[in-house]
């Protein structure tokens, strides 16, 4: 019951986290690209593949640490639901080539993201 209540506690923590940089970054570029919502879902991938690498290979933390940091903090942080409604909505709004954009990009520089995370902390620890 413990880890239940210490993943809910990490998911509002993520969810909490994406608000507010998406609404940074959303302020600070105004534009029909959704920029906040890509920028949350690279660094919450770049973060998955650094505590992954942290949490299952390079440290002996407790691990009741790993599910409130990546399904409860990160899963709450990373946003495919809102990514998946806004390509929607770009293309209901005939921004085709927006929205093929925004598809292309969001997958490959999370991969790219996820990658670089998890090699970076192999090469750090």
């Amino acid at each position: 019951m413990y880890t239940y209540f210490a993943i809910a506690l990490g998911g509002a923590a993520g969810a909490m986290t994406r608000y507010w940089l998406y609404t940074l970054i959303q302020d600070t570029h105004r534009s029909a690209f959704p920029y906040g919502t890509l920028v949350v879902n690279v660094l919450g991938s770049f973060l998955i593949g650094v505590c992954f690498v942290v949490f299952a290979e390079r440290t002996s933390l407790d691990a009741q640490w790993r599910p409130v940091v990546i399904v409860g903090f990160l899963g709450a942080m990373t946003t495919f639901s809102a990514f998946s409604l806004e390509s929607l909505l770009l293309f209901e709004q005939g921004l085709y080539n927006t929205a093929l954009l925004y598809i292309v990009s969001s997958v490959a520089v999370c991969l790219l993201a996820a990658f670089l995370g998890l090699q970076l902390t192999r090469a750090l620890f």
